[in-house]
């Protein structure tokens, strides 16, 4: 395993990233295809075997019991101290005033409850998982503030939202001495470029490192065209990536892996894993495999022709989504 530090700051984070969506009780969230906790237990050993430390999840992930299942892992595999844990606030949790959401009442009632659930007075790394538009942006970063005084939250990130929202988050913190954000959790795979227009050279300038989800395009760049999985012939996000835009890129990631002769996954991961922005992806494993094509990207450096190679059949959207 490689390390790095999550953008300027001192946080050392490995540079693959667990993503624990896929873990969590089904009937308690907003996916079928999830692992139950039997399921997820060799997952998360294997990352810890594998020198995985930056674990992800979100209150909103199956009701919390990803968050659940992640706290208790800890304990099982590992130590709390050796682990980084990141988890989000945002999304509807229930119908109350502090069930959704960047309001203060929101962000105090739910950071409590995402500790309780993950058996930590700590979170390490406190995304916000969308931009609010309900609330004023000095309310949401004051109270962010709050919890990183307070030491519940050690570091702030955010995701996907416009580049001009993330700005104006950012300035009312620098404005007000408040604590700014250190990563920006987006999408951004070979099929999914738009983020270089603005967010991106934003990161950059600001020293934010990236840490994106779906670096695979929900396993789109990982398998030939035209090959379903049980989550993509469901998922109707992951069926977004069945665009005939997005074929000669699929065949471009096919062509370059099947040159080095590595799995598909390895040559779209060490794609995004070249780029400077990027701390480290997120890495949503369900299968053993997974974590580990994940870390042997790691060591696939691609050269400039193959990196052009890829490149080269992207389309911009007009329409970007999340």
């Amino acid at each position: 395993m490689q390390y790095t530090r999550l953008g300027r700051t001192g946080l050392r984070v490995s540079r693959i990233a667990l993503g624990c969506m896929s873990y969590g009780t089904a009937e308690a969230g907003m996916h079928r295809w999830t692992l139950d906790e039997d399921a997820a237990a060799p997952l998360f050993r294997q990352a810890v075997e594998l020198g995985v430390t930056f674990w992800d999840t979100a209150n909103v992930y199956q009701g919390g019991t990803s968050e659940e299942f992640v706290g208790r892992a800890v304990t099982r595999f590992s130590r709390r101290e050796d682990i980084v844990l990141a988890t989000k606030v945002s999304g509807k949790m229930h119908d109350g005033p502090g069930g959704s959401g960047l309001s203060r009442k929101a962000i105090l009632e739910q950071v409590d409850a995402s500790l309780r659930r993950l058996g930590t007075d700590y979170i390490d790394v406190y995304y916000i998982h969308r931009f609010d538009p309900d609330t004023p942006v000095e309310e949401t970063m004051a109270t962010l503030d709050d919890l990183v005084r307070s030491g519940k939250v050690r570091y702030l990130g955010a995701s996907s939202m416009w580049a001009w929202q993330f700005a104006k988050l950012q300035h009312t913190a620098v404005l007000h001495g408040w604590t700014t954000f250190s990563a920006m959790q987006d999408q951004y795979n070979v099929l999914k470029r738009e983020e270089e227009r603005d967010m991106i050279p934003m990161c950059l300038d600001q020293g934010v490192g990236l840490t994106p989800y779906s670096p695979l395009a929900k396993g789109r760049a990982a398998r030939p065209w035209g090959e379903q999985t049980g989550r993509s012939s469901t998922d109707t996000v992951a069926k977004a990536f069945d665009r005939d835009v997005d074929r000669p890129v699929v065949e471009a990631v096919q062509r370059v892996a099947g040159a080095r002769g590595v799995p598909m996954a390895q040559a779209a991961l060490a794609w995004v894993l070249s780029k400077p922005v990027v701390s480290c992806p997120i890495v949503g494993a369900t299968k053993p495999h997974h974590l580990q094509d994940a870390v042997a990207a790691l060591d696939l450096e691609l050269t400039p022709a193959e990196v052009a190679d890829l490149e080269a059949p992207y389309t911009p959207q007009d329409n970007f989504w999340w």
